[in-house]
């Protein structure tokens, strides 16, 4: 970031401020953080947000909600040494010697900010002749190395992130003198140490370094997930309530309610705005980001005040979870039946009563859905919007749509089964692929650009990346099918450590170590960690899960809207 002039926000005072972490910056994060050093704990049993409809938020009229309970997961248990982790020291059965070398990778990574922890950098990969921006604290690669630190009762990591990307958050943002939103949280941010000064200073990126210069939607999301996720491991709901992290929600939210002309109420976002940030045909609105989207919608309303300001996004939050719950369970879920059905589309049908309401051209149907589509299992697709569909495969969105219950109990159930039906090419050597099948030829250099880095299996090209373990293991414990996930740790436990924990694998069944890969990428350790320590004990999974809403309006048949 350039030294242009940046306006801080702290506590409600405007100033201005260069665009690294002054001392008065600092000072104002000092004085929150003093603040907030007394937990106010909640921990008495009562109905969560998960296990409530949202039919009981009435809009226009009361609306009783407070925040969700804690009991369930509150256990904040004692810091352990570098050598004995909390998690495996619960356990009477001997811990995994993998175990012991990640802990020591991911506490190499960390990062300090004027002595306190603030982030992980995303990889300590000496042997790399490039750093690039692998020396950084990126947003959505901490989450999993916040999880790690959470489950092991280690909080205040967690909540230094929380609390300085929130004061990052309140800088003017611009990228060639055009202002981005209030509410953009960055993708990544640097600590720079000046030894002589004796000064720290934060450099951050919101798109202006990024390659192809995207601003993140995605870290805005799991801004709040981790909020959430901090909020329920601790039962500390004083950090969620101050009105700096109420106001950085509404901020945030605000970017994605706001009225326009879109007629969908799924979230227009560019190529490379989530974890597949480089062009890899995912413009439009990505299953990804749907699914954040979703899960965001719902840690806001359980984490949101009921004041003035706070009952008023409650309102919008509500109506547009009822829509976007429709509209993925409806047009974007793809199974047997489902396909069959598109594959007889008629088109050029107008008013309310066409099916074909994306005016989708059977003929645009690639050839590989027929064969990979099993008559058992299903998933949602990539994409959707006017004329088109994507039906490739990807990972995290199906995975967070189980989370966060955006997936109904019988399409977390077909998701499973795909899994297992389809084993080899979603799950391979190494878990797992990113997403499936990889685009090439032809095809590869319209939509990617000819982009050399994601080549036919490799990096977002259908390559295989281990951080997306954790999120694998979530889901099959949530859906019940922990055998799944065990199948796969073992996969990742004959490969990970003795190959350095690289950021990816490339080839059909992952068996390459990525051309360009990382070793020691932080996320593939963080993300090993999660998921053996969801294994070991799934009552973590409390932190990142979202109950379903059992009185969500059903699954609308596509069919129903059929008039003779």
């Amino acid at each position: 970031m350039d030294a242009a002039v940046a306006t801080a926000t702290v506590g409600g005072d405007m100033r201005k401020a260069p665009s690294h972490a002054s001392i008065a910056e600092q000072d104002a994060f000092d004085d929150l953080s003093r603040l907030l050093d007394k937990p106010r704990l909640n921990i008495e049993r009562q109905r969560s947000f998960d296990d409530r409809s949202m039919s009981e938020f009435s809009i226009g009229g009361n609306i009783k909600v407070g925040m969700d309970g804690y009991d369930a997961v509150y256990s904040p248990g004692i810091i352990s040494g570098l050598d004995t982790p909390l998690s495996s020291a619960r356990n009477s059965f001997e811990p995994h010697p993998m175990i012991g070398e990640a802990w020591e990778a991911l506490r190499r990574s960390l990062v300090f900010f004027r002595g306190q922890p603030v982030g992980t950098i995303a990889a300590y990969d000496h042997a790399s002749e490039e750093v690039l921006n692998y020396d950084q604290v990126f947003v959505r690669d901490f989450v999993p190395s916040a999880l790690a630190f959470l489950m092991n009762g280690e909080h205040e990591i967690v909540k230094n992130f929380l609390l300085r990307t929130l004061l990052l958050q309140g800088w003017e943002k611009k990228v060639d003198r055009f202002k981005l939103g209030e509410g953009v949280m960055p993708a990544s941010f640097k600590v720079l140490h000046d030894p002589n000064r004796g000064i720290d200073t934060v450099v951050a990126d919101f798109g202006e370094s990024a390659i192809g210069r995207v601003a993140p939607v995605d870290s805005g999301f799991w801004w709040i997930i981790l909020l959430r996720a901090y909020t329920k491991s601790t039962g500390d709901i004083t950090l969620a309530e101050s009105a700096q992290c109420q106001k950085g929600m509404r901020l945030i939210l605000s970017l994605c309610l706001s009225e326009g002309f879109d007629t969908f109420p799924t979230l227009l976002c560019a190529d490379g705005c989530c974890m597949i940030d480089r062009r890899m045909g995912v413009y439009g609105y990505p299953i990804e980001i749907q699914a954040l989207f979703f899960m965001a919608l719902r840690c806001a309303l359980s984490l949101l005040k009921h004041d003035a300001e706070g009952k008023e996004v409650i309102e919008r939050i509500v109506t547009r979870l009822h829509a976007l719950s429709y509209h993925m369970r409806t047009y974007f879920w793809l199974d047997f039946q489902q396909l069959n059905d598109i594959y007889r589309f008629k088109t050029e049908e107008y008013s309310h009563t066409a099916v074909n309401k994306f005016n989708v051209i059977p003929d645009s149907i690639p050839d590989w859905v027929f064969d990979f589509m099993p008559s058992r299992g299903g998933y949602f697709i990539g994409n959707v919007s006017p004329a088109r569909m994507d039906f490739r495969w990807f990972a995290m969105g199906n995975c967070v749509a189980i989370l966060c219950s955006l997936a109904t109990p019988e399409q977390s159930t077909a998701i499973m089964d795909l899994l297992e039906e389809r084993w080899e090419e979603l799950i391979g050597e190494t878990p797992m692929k990113i997403c499936y099948p990889a685009i090439e030829s032809h095809e590869w250099r319209i939509v990617t650009g000819c982009d050399p880095k994601n080549t036919r299996w490799s990096y977002h090209n259908g390559g295989s990346w281990p951080v997306l373990l954790w999120l694998l293991t979530a889901a099959c414990i949530k859906v019940g099918r922990p055998q799944i996930a065990r199948r796969a740790m073992d996969l990742a436990e004959s490969r990970l450590l003795k190959d350095g924990w690289p950021e990816y694998y490339d080839g059909k069944l992952g068996r390459y170590v990525g051309k360009q890969a990382r070793k020691f990428q932080t996320w593939s350790i963080a993300g090993y960690l999660v998921a053996k320590m969801l294994l070991e004990d799934p009552s973590h999974l409390g932190m990142i899960s979202l109950e379903e809403d059992k009185l969500m309006k059903p699954l609308i048949k596509r069919s129903s809207s059929w008039t003779c």
